[in-house]
């Protein structure tokens, strides 16, 4: 037997599971990626990849799987959060809205409590402020009811986001989430 042949196989056997190492590591590191990805958009409450025919994030796509998250306070703060007079949402509009672009969109809250709550708007975590196309209109009802509707008009692409109404006294905070997506018709 030629051992010649044999030094020669070696160096191609030695590339071949070079190759071989290489896919592996290759797909470990392309299913790690899809994994924190997954783990990612569910925290979010996405619902995976893009798609969809309509707007920019496919309609209702993943905005439908929002859970509540339940915050479990420590019993010394408990006489805080569960205090009678503390200020609480009692109606709110819909948690998520899909509007055409160029429309009007409005969302609706109604805080109770005593002394009568104040009711502040935040669009994606920022507080916001009356303008030209953005308003806010309040009506006390009796000593103890607020109520608030914020007007966006006329809407654009910027307008889609997640949008809170919080309800404050000095015993209480209470706050509702609204997500807005624009959406495309084609027709």
């Amino acid at each position: 037997m030629d051992t010649s042949m044999i030094y020669e196989a070696v160096p191609l056997l030695h590339f071949s599971m070079a190759i071989r190492c290489q896919q592996l590591v290759l797909l470990c590191v392309c299913i790690c990626c899809l994994l924190w990805l997954e783990t990612t958009e569910g925290a979010r409450g996405g619902g995976g990849g893009r798609g969809g025919g309509k707007g920019r994030g496919g309609g209702k796509r993943g905005y439908g799987s929002r859970m509540p998250v339940l915050i479990r306070h420590n019993p010394a703060s408990a006489n805080y959060y569960d205090h009678k007079d503390g200020a609480r949402i009692v109606k709110c509009s819909h948690f998520e809205l899909d509007y055409m672009l160029g429309r009007k969109i409005t969302f609706f809250c109604m805080a109770q409590g005593l002394p009568r709550p104040q009711i502040t708007w935040f669009k994606d975590g920022i507080e916001l402020f009356a303008h030209k196309y953005f308003q806010v209109h309040e009506w006390p009802i009796g000593n103890d009811t607020m109520k608030s509707k914020m007007e966006i008009d006329p809407t654009t692409q910027k307008d889609a986001g997640y949008y809170e109404c919080q309800a404050d006294n000095q015993y209480a905070i209470d706050r509702r989430g609204f997500r807005t997506d624009y959406v495309i018709y084609t027709y």
